[in-house]
């Protein structure tokens, strides 16, 4: 499978866009693909090297997964890329267009599910981010 990227625009401040993707009292409002779902834990080392786990649950409590991996560059308000946990690489990108962020995100594609359903997926929860921003 390949590389699926995934994109959205945010009306906003590049400080505030940055500071509510990486800081987990953020994360965990945010970081789940559907309102079944929820984030009740992040942690965040935000640097080369450093470690992230996100803990994704469904609120019901039927199933729940870490979503983690290792920061291997990031440079502040403008990229961040890492490898999964799994070995898959993801970049994402934060580009400032007036008073608009752009935020794209490119991974690599699990074999597990089709990339549609991948796709859907990480949509969503950039959906959940860019309404939990403009909400704030």
């Amino acid at each position: 499978m390949g590389k699926i990227t995934v994109k959205t625009s945010i009306k906003g401040d590049i400080n505030k866009v940055w500071d509510y993707w990486t800081k987990p009292e953020h994360i965990i409002h945010w970081n789940f693909a559907s309102d079944e779902w929820c984030c009740p834990k992040a942690e965040n080392d935000l640097k080369p090297n450093g470690k992230f786990s996100y803990r994704m649950e469904a609120k019901d409590g039927s199933m729940g997964f870490d979503f983690d991996g290792i920061y291997d560059k990031v440079i502040d308000k403008k990229h961040i890329s890492c490898q999964l946990g799994d070995g898959r690489k993801v970049d994402i990108n934060f580009t400032q267009s007036g008073n608009e962020i752009h935020i794209s995100e490119s991974f690599d594609a699990e074999e597990i599910n089709t990339e549609e359903l991948q796709r859907t997926g990480w949509q969503a929860i950039l959906g959940n981010f860019k309404k939990y921003v403009e909400s704030k």
